[in-house]
């Protein structure tokens, strides 16, 4: 009897020593993953100053991975009378406006020790095509809830919580 009790206990240890040795590999890739993504709350982006008095383009809009992990590209249109999707931060580092395609849009810059965060979102409502008007529903979207800003040299990229990636590239402004 004292055998079947022995079997029966060194089993339960290597079994708990198991699960301990998969929780403690479990935690550590939350762990790990934690310090590269940011918390589903966090905005993160450069601070404003670094883009005051600076305009951008859109040039790609990536849409979130299929289930194979391939990323797929949105179709962007050059807009109504052909103008681009573009951005502009003002001179103060306080505004940032720009146009759909279609409408005109502006937003309140507000900036702490995470980056700035952009607030107060308005825009025009011209009556654009139906494709237009999806497309700039979507476009002011990402930009009210982005999850990281993140600018690399003349390219400035919006990373969505939705994963979906909006790629512009930096316009002289002098040219306006």
């Amino acid at each position: 009897m004292s055998r079947k009790i022995s079997l029966s206990t060194s089993i339960g240890s290597s079994l708990n020593r198991l699960f301990l040795a998969f929780s403690c590999l479990g935690l550590s890739l939350l762990t790990a993953c934690a310090n590269i993504i940011p918390p589903c709350g966090a905005k993160i982006s450069p601070p404003a100053r670094e883009l005051k008095n600076t305009q951008w383009e859109l040039i790609r809009w990536n849409l979130t991975p299929n289930a194979n992990g391939e990323v797929r590209g949105r179709q962007i249109p050059q807009g109504e009378s052909s103008n681009p999707i573009q951005i502009a931060f003002d001179a103060n580092g306080e505004r940032l406006s720009g146009s759909t395609g279609c409408n005109r849009f502006t937003a309140q810059i507000s900036e702490d020790e995470r980056g700035f965060t952009l607030e107060k979102i308005a825009s025009t409502k011209m009556a654009c095509s139906p494709q237009r008007m999806e497309l700039e529903n979507d476009f002011l979207y990402e930009l009210n809830d982005y999850r990281t800003i993140v600018r690399d040299g003349d390219r400035l990229l919006i990373i969505g919580r939705d994963r979906e990636v909006l790629s512009f590239a930096q316009r002289d402004i002098s040219k306006k």
